[in-house]
């Protein structure tokens, strides 16, 4: 362990399992102090907590609100910063609907919508200028390989991500000449999972698994075949390698881009 974050804190939203929870365990590797955010029971929340200090987290508080609501958001952000900056924030959090277009209602594009793209909206616009004053802070948005390509009956959530790597570009010119290369600078930039594997996509799996006899390897490859050349899945573990190499110092110019991780999707 490094500890080259030692002191930073990091707000990841979304973050009590999956993509976000790992992002959180990178972090802990670094001695970061963490903010759990998201909606989750007790028991869950508890094990998050336990998994980010056994990682080696100086410290680690959660948080459960509404990201639907600007004024809950707001509320968070103002109630965080008493305590001290957040030199890092991991926009994370995100729902999934899938229906075509006819059969998508107002309500479902809506929550889609508030989630997965104005709350990165609401936590960058509070959070950013604080950045800016310390010379340092890296923004990391999690969008998908969706927000470079589409796929059918996924109209919010692939116009949410779509979004969201145009607001990172956005956001990451409007802060480029914050701070220096000795502090650091303020850095945007998205990340773009293809298959990773969580719990939500397991069913999926134990179905191709069962297909081919119990072989999980040919199950996984057998899945990923339609979409990802590689025919691997990524772990929560790698996705929160590549965030912690971005809040590296020496990733100060890079700002701006969407890193695909999707084993050649959208190079096809």
């Amino acid at each position: 362990m490094s500890q080259k974050l030692t002191g930073k804190r990091a707000l990841i939203t979304g973050s009590f399992q999956g993509i976000g929870l790992g992002i959180a365990t990178a972090f802990a590797s670094e001695g970061v102090e963490i903010v759990l955010h998201g909606l989750a029971t007790p028991a869950v929340i508890a094990a998050a907590e336990a998994t980010v200090l056994a990682a080696g987290a100086s410290k680690v508080e959660s948080h459960v609100t509404d990201l639907r609501d600007s004024s809950e958001t707001e509320e968070l952000i103002t109630a965080l910063l008493k305590d001290g900056p957040i030199d890092i924030l991991v926009n994370n959090a995100g729902i999934q609907h899938t229906a075509p277009i006819e059969e998508m209602s107002r309500e479902k594009w809506n929550d889609v919508i508030a989630i997965n793209l104005s709350s990165y909206f609401d936590t960058m616009r509070l959070l950013l200028p604080q950045m800016r004053e310390r010379g340092f802070g890296r923004v990391i948005n999690v969008a998908s390989v969706h927000g470079l390509v589409a796929s059918v009956s996924k109209s919010p959530y692939v116009a949410a991500k779509h979004a969201v790597v145009g607001l990172t570009k956005v956001a990451a010119l409007e802060y480029a000449d914050a701070g220096s290369a000795e502090s650091g600078g303020v850095t945007v930039n998205a990340i773009c999972p293809g298959w990773v594997e969580t719990a939500l996509i397991e069913p999926q799996i134990q179905l191709r698994v069962e297909k081919f006899g119990g072989d999980r390897v040919a199950g996984v490859a057998d899945l990923l075949s339609e979409k990802q050349p590689s025919r691997r899945l990524s772990t929560t573990g790698d996705i929160g390698e590549l965030a912690l190499w971005l809040c590296n110092r020496a990733a100060h110019n890079i700002t701006g881009t969407a890193i695909p991780i999707d084993g050649g999707w959208t190079a096809q």
